[in-house]
């Protein structure tokens, strides 16, 4: 897969990036089936598939369970082989998630996670948002801690996943990019995905398959090619511990890609 520019940061990543949450949390997700955790062989092989695949964006965070341990032990190496996106403010403990948008917990948790994730640095740590966009960013010191980290070297960049159209404008007035939900069912927040492109800022795509919900290799396959068509996208992140589905989901990128169905914003 051909890397591409993620906004003005400097950061190319693969147009599909593995989401990491299903090898480290089971619980309280949103997927249509459950699932044990795969163990750590099964992990390792994941990640060197993705490798090999032309993978190099992945997404974690905090309150993906064990997510980020895991992932410090088992990503192959070079390091700089890999983006790594992680996030602040929510954390998940005994079955339930909490947030904290202040400054000191978001210095906090970035430092935690530099030590699980054995990095010096993290390419991207987004703002893990509970919806309440717009207080977070004018409101809570988040946003002052990541320019901090920025400035530190800990961060090479910074933004937000957020849940309504305003935070993500919000967002991209003060932040270099924003993760944003589009998908055949829910196109709400193409005005963010309209705004980015013309800022040259980067957004990464979550949600893009309806969290597991839509089904088989056409459904994807539509899926893909609606997310694709819109202005401003990086990247899709889907969330797999099948092989099978990964490679799946890879050939219909490059399919997609053969036939001009990426857009380049």
């Amino acid at each position: 897969m051909e890397l591409r520019p993620l906004g003005k940061t400097g950061i190319e990543v693969s147009p599909l990036g593995l989401g990491t949450v299903k090898i480290g949390r089971n619980q309280q997700v949103k997927y249509p089936r459950g699932f044990e955790l795969p163990d750590d062989e099964e992990v390792s092989r994941l990640l060197a598939l993705a490798r090999d695949l032309g993978i190099n964006l992945i997404d974690t965070a905090p309150a993906y369970g064990s997510s980020q341990e895991r992932l410090g032990r088992l990503l192959p190496g070079p390091r700089d082989r890999w983006v790594i996106v992680s996030k602040v403010g929510e954390i998940f403990e005994k079955g339930r998630s909490r947030f904290d948008f202040s400054r000191d917990f978001a210095i906090a948790q970035v430092e935690a996670s530099l030590r699980q994730l054995r990095t010096d640095y993290i390419d991207c740590v987004l703002i893990h948002s509970n919806g309440d966009d717009l207080r977070i960013l004018r409101e809570e010191g988040v946003v002052e801690a990541l320019e901090r980290l920025k400035e530190q070297g800990k961060i090479r960049s910074h933004g937000i996943s957020s849940k309504t159209v305003e935070g993500g404008l919000e967002a991209l007035a003060r932040l270099d990019l924003v993760m944003a939900t589009a998908n055949p069912a829910y196109d709400e927040e193409r005005p963010v995905f309209e705004a980015a492109a013309a800022a040259g800022k980067g957004v990464l795509v979550k949600k893009g398959l309806q969290s597991g919900h839509v089904g088989g290799a056409e459904g994807v396959r539509a899926a893909m090619a609606h997310v694709f068509s819109l202005p401003g996208v990086s990247a899709m992140i889907v969330g797999t511990i099948d092989p099978g589905h990964l490679r799946q989901n890879v050939a219909i990128v490059e399919s997609l890609d053969a036939a001009g169905g990426l857009r380049r914003s």
